[in-house]
């Protein structure tokens, strides 16, 4: 780590002798890099899309398997699958669910009389919206289990107490159940957005960072820029710190919010 920070600094191709640049690559990335840009882009645009909307669904689907409902073990594992199983094959799956002439879901909307059909992630309006919705398909059961170790440890009593007051089950939940999930909630958000801003894989697997740069992420243009082509470890690794610097802002931004909460 310590000599990827000083390399940020430095022009390294692997085989030439170390050269050391200053501020250069830094400069390059924030004025003629419009790459780089789109990819800083896109990975917020991912982080903001993915982590609301895996938190919502897997604190629902935790909520609705915490209660005493038939075959509930086999839902939980199902809901849980998707994150334990091969990235590749749920992958490959879920291009031809959404294949935009042959995928189902547009034979659907095509019958519905829907004339404008979707290019999922072949489109460049598209590809990011696709890519959300399968990250979120595959990781929520993840979290949703952490939910559910969460609900096993709120007081049940306290909930008893407000039916009998004559709260609603939306009173109870958001005034007696959610704040004593807020650990939980503060730790899954932690994870999920740190995840989120190093997503490479469901890009990759996908649409390849593509159509043009749609999907192109930073972690998915430090591996282009470090492995593919020409190598240029010094460019990478200050594309990586400024990955690293953004994580570390967000992270303290949402350590200082639980902290005032608390």
């Amino acid at each position: 780590m310590v000599f990827a920070i000083a390399l940020a600094f430095c022009a390294w191709d692997g085989r030439h002798a170390i050269e050391f640049v200053g501020l250069k690559n830094f400069v390059k990335l924030f004025t003629t890099d419009k790459i780089f840009q789109a990819a800083l882009k896109n990975t917020i645009v991912y982080v903001i899309g993915t982590v609301p909307l895996t938190l919502a669904c897997s604190l629902g689907l935790a909520m609705l398997l915490n209660q005493k409902v038939k075959f509930r073990n086999f839902f939980r594992t199902v809901s849980f699958f998707p994150y334990v199983a091969s990235l590749v094959a749920v992958a490959a799956v879920w291009n031809m669910i959404f294949s935009p002439s042959m995928g189902p879901v547009n034979q659907i909307l095509a019958t519905l009389g829907v004339e404008n059909l979707p290019k999922w992630a072949a489109g460049k309006d598209t590809a990011m919206l696709t890519v959300i919705l399968f990250s979120v398909w595959k990781n929520m059961g993840y979290y949703m289990v952490i939910y559910l170790a969460g609900l096993q440890g709120t007081n049940p009593e306290l909930e008893e107490a407000a039916e009998l007051d004559g709260a609603s089950k939306w009173q109870i939940f958001w005034n007696v159940t959610l704040p004593q999930l807020k650990p939980t909630t503060f730790f899954v958000i932690i994870m999920l957005t740190i995840a989120s801003f190093k997503v490479y894989d469901q890009m990759y697997m996908i649409s390849q960072g593509g159509p043009g740069n749609a999907t192109m992420t930073l972690v998915y243009y430090i591996y282009n820029v470090a492995f593919v082509n020409t190598p240029k470890y010094g460019y990478a690794s200050a594309v990586s710190m400024v990955l690293f610097v953004l994580v570390l802002f967000v992270t303290i931004i949402q350590f200082k919010g639980s902290s005032s909460n608390d």
